[in-house]
């Protein structure tokens, strides 16, 4: 295994990465993970060099830096690595650059819970493992010291927030992580999907309804602005981390990679809104770039994880859930095997603000910053950000 670290501007790749090696016995691969996350895909690498019989170089790249070097380079018929892993919907735009990746995703198609990137007939990227907004976290031992329970009714979940505001200690029920908006956001994709149903998530991203239909009202005037009294004002998400964890409050929203930001994974637990049928859920896209001198080679490294076998190799590395619905629960390590189990029969969907993205999405999170602090306001939230919609 060879590792490459990448600046920003650069892939660090060189001539090795692009069409000047024509060693098929070695290709490169361009990813976005550092770190822990690094390491925990590079198990899954390693043992495609045993099973394929080649050696990998491994590079990290950020999508955003990638997206500034790749047109050029495949303008001039290069080539940076010979799998990378890049936006889908970046792909799709520079669906010619890409390898038709059908003949490995079809027969496998059936058993992943997200789509593959498709343009002009051809499958253009496929996805990777996932990673998952399921619910509010708690720590096992505080519900234990505090008698507890996880709400299977909303009326149960209002008694909680309930409780928790009555704990000496406890500055409020909920911390509200922010950053840019992020992740107030996810707050309230949750409360809509929960109960407007995930058909509501995918009608706004597709502007199929509007911000003051009643269906989006009666979410937030029934269920998600009676609550926001036990949610605290926005602080920087990665603080609300910490002082949730000293037991400062007693639920947090945020996505599964939370499990690798604190002291004891083994003390979480996580549960999401009653009756909610769907989450949102994100995962890393791969494809083959066309001027890849090894684009074969590639595509067996590209079938092998996405194959069951390399799947369950990177669910057992921990930190990301497997895209496959044939990869059980147990497969994850203990602490992620909670979430895994959340996805059997749930609905996966895609992140409302960044779907939409652009002004929209600024928009979006500077009003739920409002929302947090004047509640009352929400009638006014939403005409604004339908307006923003209507541009």
């Amino acid at each position: 295994m060879l590792l490459a670290a990448c600046s920003q501007g650069g892939t660090g790749a060189g001539t090795e990465g692009s069409g000047g090696d024509q060693d098929s016995n070695q290709l490169t691969v361009i990813g976005p993970w550092s770190g822990a996350e690094m390491e925990q895909f590079l198990p899954v690498l390693e043992e495609a060099e045993r099973r394929l019989g080649i050696t990998i170089q491994y590079q990290t790249q950020r999508y955003e830096d990638l997206a500034q070097v790749l047109p050029a380079q495949f303008e001039a018929g290069q080539a940076p690595a010979d799998v990378i892993f890049m936006w889908d919907w970046w792909v799709k735009e520079h669906a010619q650059d890409a390898v038709d990746l059908k003949d490995i995703w079809e027969p496998e198609a059936g058993a992943f819970r997200m789509p593959a990137a498709e343009a002009g007939g051809q499958v253009v990227a496929v996805p990777y493992a996932l990673t998952v907004k399921p619910g509010f976290w708690y720590r096992k031992s505080f519900f234990a010291e505090h008698g507890l329970e996880v709400p299977a009714t909303w009326d149960e979940f209002v008694a909680l927030l309930q409780r928790l505001a009555e704990i000496e200690g406890v500055q409020a029920p909920v911390a509200s992580g922010d950053g840019t908006g992020w992740p107030l956001s996810d707050v309230v994709e949750h409360f809509l999907i929960a109960f407007g149903g995930p058909d509501l998530q995918r009608d706004l991203i597709e502007g199929r309804i509007a911000w003051t239909d009643p269906k989006v009202q009666e979410v937030f005037r029934d269920r998600l602005v009676p609550v926001l009294e036990y949610f605290s004002d926005p602080m920087d998400w990665t603080q609300a981390v910490d002082l949730w964890w000293q037991g400062e409050y007693g639920l947090y929203f945020m996505g599964n990679w939370l499990t690798g930001l604190v002291d004891d994974p083994s003390d979480l637990g996580v549960f999401p809104l009653p009756g909610a049928r769907g989450m949102v859920a994100a995962t890393d896209y791969v494809f083959v770039p066309r001027h890849s001198p090894r684009a074969e080679k590639a595509k067996q490294l590209v079938a092998f994880l996405i194959s069951r076998e390399g799947m369950e190799l990177r669910a057992r590395q921990g930190g990301k859930l497997s895209g496959r619905n044939d990869v059980p629960a147990e497969a994850h390590p203990a602490v992620d095997q909670e979430v895994a189990r959340l996805l059997e029969g749930a609905e996966l969907l895609p992140d409302l603000d960044d779907a939409i993205g652009g002004d929209w999405q600024r928009t979006f999170w500077d009003q739920l910053k409002l929302l947090w602090v004047e509640p009352g306001q929400w009638q006014g939230v939403l005409e604004r950000l339908e307006q923003e919609r209507g541009r």
